[in-house]
């Protein structure tokens, strides 16, 4: 036993400093680990490597072109012919990591377009479908048989995950933010389609006629309009677009609005949420933040009926974009739903009109 209290105080003060290293090395352990969006804290360093994704991150980041490469026929008629093509590019931005992404193309007849010696490019982008049930044109397939058949290439991505496309990122959040890659890598792509289009088209069509890189328009629906401005917002391009009820809300509200169709009742997708915003913040991946970097004319249209993009989301998208001075022209259709039935053929006719303004 000890007795001299000078021995005690030591033999204590050993015993506080070694708890102390020992909790301070436990801590360490446990915060070097990683967790599932990839972020790895030690001594108070995080790192974030979703930040690149960020609106403003995107604007700066040095996007490659990938290949593009025409593959077998879908449909053929009088006035334009469907393909397969495979777009291979760097989602994630790395340069190490590539991905392929498949989708559809129209290309149309020389006698839909004997004016023209170029045609103009719509980049068609669509909303939400299952991918269980997922075919390479759902989505775009009947707005792109009408801009084919009046002369405009249509470019319709699957997106990762989707048709014969690769498998998405691990994290649905990556998933979503790669997106904007794939349709920032493919723009710069377009000069790929192959420019005798005899070598796809068959004699009679198009030789000789080349794209138009000059002129590229967007086309829309649903979440595929979130795609479309928030395309716009990076770019700071002037690429006429159209969009059918837009998914315009601010990040991440725009995401959680729809989670009770999930089939787990959106308990991941909230779950992965709250992990992001403990890290990130998420204004910077919110549409709703970059609209004054708009530049290209806008037409949106919007059914009263619909219920799965509620009128008023259009309504004040309309009124920011204005108050902004931006050129944006807004449509409403009584009684129509969120795939514009029964208004249909007036939408896309409408959607024709504005096009044909920016390219005649």
């Amino acid at each position: 036993m000890i007795k001299s209290p000078l021995m005690r105080f030591i033999i204590l003060a050993i015993i506080i400093i070694f708890s102390f290293i020992g909790g301070w090395l436990l801590r360490s352990h446990f915060y070097n680990k990683t967790n599932s969006f990839g972020l790895t804290t030690k001594e108070s360093t995080i790192e974030k490597p979703f930040e690149k994704y960020t609106i403003e991150n995107l604007v700066k980041a040095d996007i490659k072109p990938g290949k593009l490469e025409i593959m077998e026929k879908l449909e053929e008629n009088d006035n334009f012919t469907s393909y397969l093509y495979r777009f291979t590019f760097n989602p994630n931005m790395d340069g190490k990591q590539f991905k392929t992404t498949t989708g559809q193309i129209n290309i149309p007849t020389s006698k839909q377009t004997p004016q023209k010696d170029k045609l103009p490019i719509v980049i068609m982008l669509r909303g939400y479908i299952n991918q269980e049930t997922f075919k390479t044109g759902d989505g775009t397939r009947n707005a792109a048989k009408v801009f084919a058949e009046n002369g405009f290439i249509t470019v319709a991505p699957d997106f990762l995950g989707y048709g014969e496309s690769d498998k998405e990122a691990d994290n649905i959040l990556e998933t979503r933010f790669q997106t904007y890659t794939t349709v920032l890598s493919l723009i710069k792509s377009l000069e790929q389609i192959p420019q005798d289009k005899t070598l796809i088209a068959g004699p009679s069509q198009l030789t000789n006629q080349l794209i138009n890189k000059s002129s590229i328009f967007i086309w829309g629906h649903s979440n595929g309009g979130q795609i479309a401005l928030t395309i716009l917002e990076i770019t700071g391009e002037n690429y006429p677009t159209t969009l059918w009820a837009p998914v315009s809300k601010f990040f991440p509200y725009s995401v959680l609005y729809y989670t009770e169709d999930s089939i787990d009742g959106g308990k991941l997708i909230r779950r992965e949420l709250a992990k992001f915003e403990e890290i990130y913040d998420v204004e910077k991946y919110s549409l709703t933040n970059y609209l004054d970097r708009i530049t290209a004319p806008i037409l949106v249209q919007q059914g009263e009926a619909d219920d799965a993009v509620p009128i008023s989301w259009s309504d004040k998208l309309i009124k920011k974009l204005k108050d902004l001075d931006k050129q944006v022209t807004y449509y409403t259709y009584p009684s129509t739903d969120h795939n514009m039935r029964p208004s249909w053929d007036q939408v896309v006719q409408e959607d024709l009109v504005f096009f044909r303004k920016d390219f005649e």
